[in-house]
C-alpha cells in the first residue's frame, strides 16, 4: 500500500523533533509494508480530520484510505489530534 502525506500532514510532521520525525517514519513504512495495515488502525466516529488513525507513541496520524493508498492528513500529539 502506498502513503501519500498531504501538504499540511508534512508541515505538522517537519515540525516535530527529528527523533520523533524518525520514529513516525520508521513506523508509517512498517504500516506501508504489511498486507492489511488497516489492522492496525482504528476507525474513529468522527470523519473530520479523518476515517482512521495510527498510534505512534504519543503521536497520531490521521488518514483516509482510497483506492489502496493511504493519505495522511493529519500528525500531532495525541492529546491535541481531536481538538
Amino acid at each position: 500500500m502506498k502513503i501519500f502525506y498531504t501538504k499540511k500532514a508534512a508541515e505538522e510532521l517537519e515540525g516535530l523533533s527529528y527523533e520523533i520525525q524518525k520514529r513516525i517514519a520508521k513506523k508509517m513504512r512498517f504500516y506501508r509494508e504489511q498486507k492489511d495495515p488497516l489492522k492496525f488502525a482504528k476507525r474513529l466516529t468522527d470523519y473530520r480530520e479523518g476515517e482512521f488513525r495510527f498510534r505512534i507513541g504519543k503521536y497520531r496520524a490521521l488518514f483516509d484510505v482510497k483506492e489502496g493508498t493511504i493519505y495522511v492528513l493529519k500528525i500531532d500529539n495525541r492529546d491535541k489530534s481531536y481538538d
